[in-house]
């Protein structure tokens, strides 16, 4: 078969490549190796972020989150694009923008917060900093021990197990192709295009879009092409249905946490907590760091002490050590381009895939990616 665009990922950033390509007339057919939204994009806990994550700005420092943080002004973008997409798609998304929360339960804390919002609201982050009076009024649920945050109005969340799907159906609608359990065996480079092989059919493309998430490494080395890409297996668990409790998106600066309440109640406990990998390349839960997610999130919301976890899940998620997305065409490859935000990849979705169909499309990214994207 024939495509002019091949996007290789049925994750949210290839969904929503497909989806931007199509709606201009562009002959687009995704490839996803398993079912779509199966990977991280479907089993991420659907944070919407825009600070940069305390946990690396502690361990990498001031120098690497201003270096940094010019890509802050894409997930600010990637965030007012989430608040229009329901109505867009046609699908109600759950977004919701309540507002995110570093919490602080030590002095020092507190500096580090004031430290990294500095740098933060230099590149268009709003970020407010709350002493311990106000941030009662804004969060009573929290613990006595909590001192003060920075509290940043634009985060929030949205529905991982919806995004993708409504991506994908739009996709459709306007005439693009899917192809799932449809796995890549190879890759390689024609006079007018690539000729990809699959088990089941050889397709040609005149270009290719590589958002596969952390298997991207792997397609792009059957050009020869090396990213510093790895694979990085996380846990997230939920709990079961409470009572309305936490509007907002809440970290800990005391130690790895992202937590949030979903519409239906159950609260989501994640925060960069590394799942087991067993000898098979399986994913499990690794005990010993879900109960330390667990004590984390009771320590800051007492409440949760008392609310039974009632399911874990594994993801890989790709990442890179400077956080830096990896969006555009491949220098000496033409018509390849990569479509990866690190990390944040749910969060950043739509903008990754925004621009990577500019570029598709010949025009002007409508961000500049000089200094953010690893490949400008």
């Amino acid at each position: 078969m024939k495509t002019d665009v091949l996007v290789i990922g049925g994750g949210i950033a290839g969904a929503a490549t497909a989806y931007y390509l199509a709606t201009e007339g562009v002959d687009v057919t995704l490839v996803e190796a398993d079912d779509l939204n199966t990977q991280a994009s479907g089993a991420n806990a659907g944070s919407i972020h825009v600070q940069i994550q305390h946990p690396e700005f502690v361990s990498l420092g001031p120098d690497w989150a201003r270096a940094y943080g010019p890509t802050l002004r894409l997930l600010i973008e990637s965030q007012q694009m989430w608040l229009g997409l329901g109505a867009e798609l046609g699908v109600d998304l759950d977004v919701s923008l309540g507002g995110g929360l570093l919490v602080a339960t030590t002095p020092e804390q507190m500096r580090q917060i004031e430290a990294k919002a500095k740098i933060e609201r230099s590149f268009g982050v709003p970020i407010e900093i709350l002493d311990r009076d106000s941030l009662r009024i804004l969060a009573p649920y929290l613990a006595e021990t909590a001192i003060g945050a920075g509290f940043c109005p634009i985060e929030g969340k949205a529905n991982p197990l919806k995004a993708t799907p409504a991506f994908a159906a739009a996709a459709e609608r306007r005439g693009a192709s899917m192809l799932t359990r449809t796995r890549i065996l190879g890759l390689e480079p024609t006079s007018g295009g690539y000729r990809v092989r699959t088990g089941e059919r050889t397709i040609e493309a005149r270009r290719i879009v590589n958002a596969a998430g952390a298997a991207a490494a792997d397609i792009a080395a059957m050009l020869g092409i090396p990213i510093a890409l790895q694979g990085v297996p996380l846990q997230v668990t939920v709990t079961e249905p409470v009572a309305p409790l936490i509007p907002h998106l809440v970290y800990s600066a005391a130690g790895k946490l992202s937590l949030k309440q979903a519409h239906n109640g159950s609260c989501l406990i994640g925060g960069g907590w590394h799942a087991r990998r067993l000898a098979d390349g399986r994913l499990v839960t690794n005990p010993a760091h879900l109960a330390g997610n667990m004590t984390n999130a009771a320590n800051l919301v007492p409440t949760l002490g008392q609310a039974r976890a009632v399911r874990s899940w594994t993801a890989t998620v790709n990442g890179t050590e400077d956080w830096r997305p990896i969006i555009g065409e491949v220098p000496g490859h033409k018509g390849f381009f990569l479509s990866l935000f690190p990390w944040v990849g749910f969060s950043a979705g739509p903008i990754t895939a925004r621009l990577t169909a500019d570029m598709i499309l010949g025009r002007q990214p409508r961000l500049p990616l000089n200094g953010v994207s690893a490949l400008f």
